[in-house]
This record gives structure tokens, sequence and C-alpha cells, in this order.
């Protein structure tokens, strides 16, 4: 995907992002939330980036004590997030990045993590292989994605709304992220499935190359 691309989907992030929290407050409180909470429960500690921060959902659920990074490629939606961290005292170094071009040297962070987010990175497959780069050598990327349906009339359903969902919200509903994560070298360990597996907990590893050689 080329930059021209990239910039529509953040202006549709820069103009959502004042009612964003609204817009989804209702998928938080069906469940969205307590998968949250669940995916920061698989996180160690140590240091962490978070991808797509947004407007900050995942504050609550930061575990204690890590050092964390949070990138976002929208400002609008960086400045709400900068807000909140304020507001509750969150410790996090909030900074403006595009997940495709990640400013950070190889092997960075022990653990990388994304809620919902790579459904509306333009080229999910460099951004991917961005945050594979800067984990460290068994380190973990754990992702919370909404997935294209296993159900074939689910699917022609979906792919059917695509085009109008990002259109309006900025993410696609159709995208294969168990796979395309595969794709990107990651080891996948483990996927667990909400809603008929159409959301998914996906938890992954990058191989220690000292130890696979």
């Amino acid at each position: 995907m080329n930059d021209r691309a990239t910039e529509t989907v953040r202006k549709r992030y820069d103009r959502n992002a004042p009612i964003y929290d609204l817009m989804e407050g209702f998928a938080e409180r069906l469940g969205f939330g307590k998968w949250r909470k669940m995916l920061w429960g698989k996180v160690a500690g140590g240091s962490i980036l978070e991808v797509g921060v947004g407007t900050g959902k995942n504050f609550p659920y930061y575990p204690p004590n890590a050092e964390i990074t949070a990138i976002d490629f929208s400002e609008k939606m960086l400045s709400r997030a900068r807000s909140k961290a304020r507001k509750r005292g969150i410790k996090v170094r909030l900074l403006p990045m595009d997940v495709q071009k990640l400013d950070f040297e190889d092997n960075t962070f022990d653990t990388v993590v994304a809620t919902f987010v790579f459904c509306s990175v333009p080229d999910p497959l460099k951004g991917l292989a961005e945050v594979k780069r800067v984990c460290k050598p068994d380190g973990k990327v754990i992702l919370l994605e909404h997935v294209l349906s296993a159900n074939r009339l689910l699917a022609y359903l979906m792919n059917l709304a695509n085009p109008v969902v990002v259109r309006l919200m900025g993410a696609n509903i159709n995208r294969r992220t168990v796979e395309n994560v595969a794709v990107s070298g990651l080891t996948v360990e483990q996927v667990t499935d909400f809603k008929a597996g159409i959301f998914k907990l996906i938890e992954a590893r990058k191989a220690n190359a000292h130890l696979s050689s």
C-alpha cells in the first residue's frame, strides 16, 4: 500500500476521534472490555509496545510497573489518549507513529500488543513485519482482532458489507489476520475464538534465532 492509502485511513480516524469512545461504547460492554482484560492478563511485564493505542481504551488493563510505549498514527486519537492518561495518572510513553514504519531499533520490546488494529492497517503484512522486527527474540506478540468468518454465508455478507464499514469506520471486517501473522514469520502459539470465531485472541512468538539454529 502507498502513502496515499495510509493518509486516507489516518483522516478517517482523525475524523472519528471526538466520538470514537461513544461509537464503540456498546461493543465494549458487549465483550470487548472483557477480552481486552484477558489479553493484558497474558502480558508479563518488561518492555511493552502497544500498537494503535487509539483513545487509550486499554489503559485500565495495563500491568503495574511495566515500561509501556504506545503509538498511533492518528494525532487526534493520540491527543485524546494523552488527555486520558493525564487525568487517570497512567504511566505510558505516547508517540505518533505508523506501525508500517516503526522508528525503533531491532529487538527492542519484550511484548508487542494490539487490539483491533490490523483490521485498519493499510498493509497488514508490512505492519506485522515491523512488529516482528522490533520484538525481542523469544518475545511475545498478542493481538485481539476481528476477522473474516469461516462460515461461507457469513463471510459472503462480511465481504459485501466491508466497503461501507471501511468508509465509515476505517476498519476492514474481512481480514485473515491469523494467516497474516504466520506469513510474517511469527510463530502462532495459540488462537482463542470469540463470537463464533469472528473475533480472535492471537498469541504468537518471535523465534529465538540462536536457539533454533
